[in-house]
């Protein structure tokens, strides 16, 4: 049975699947991109420029992963956060593909900005070796590793997946599976 449904899930029209969504995906990815290349035609890197109390913008680069993992290997893990944000990405395109957009806005909408923001990062990586970051938030001398677009979609879009599966333990989505 479980089998008929999972067939009858990608036999909906791709109008109707979570691919709807894809849009939002570009999205993420050109603004993403858009705001690195502003940043590093106006910026050098680690200057600093105080927006706010709490918030500067920075140019800095993270050959790593989230909070800088594996920023000082040898380069190999270049490669490895590629290969995995493809596969992620590819995974989470097949499970968007699986979702009906009308009742699964919610769940549809972060797995999109979560794959905008893996493949926005992605570029990096595989154009120059590593990420640029140039949001840093801070209090007083305590300072968050720097982020960019591509990071906050991932965030977001966890976020919303998050919400989905609590809306969804309360009850609020009934008869849907």
């Amino acid at each position: 049975m479980s089998g008929e449904g999972n067939a009858a899930r990608w036999e909906l029209p791709l109008a109707a699947s979570g691919w709807r969504w894809l849009p939002l995906t570009a999205a993420v990815i050109v603004a993403d991109q858009a705001a690195k290349f502003w940043i590093q035609q106006h910026f050098f890197l680690l200057e600093r420029l105080r927006l706010l109390p709490v918030l500067d913008i920075v140019l800095a680069y993270n050959p790593g992963a989230a909070f800088s993992f594996l920023a000082g290997a040898t380069g190999w893990q270049r490669w490895l956060f590629v290969v995995l944000a493809l596969g992620v990405s590819a995974a989470l395109l097949v499970w968007l593909r699986r979702l009906a957009a009308a009742t699964h806005a919610l769940p549809a909408a972060g797995l999109a900005l979560i794959v905008g923001g893996a493949l926005g990062n992605m570029i990096d990586r595989v154009r120059l070796g590593h990420v640029i970051d140039f949001v840093d938030a801070h209090w007083g001398v305590h300072y968050f590793p720097a982020f960019n677009v591509a990071d906050s979609a991932i965030t977001i879009g966890a976020a919303l997946l998050l919400l989905d599966a609590l809306r969804e333990a309360r009850g609020a989505r009934p008869g849907v599976g």
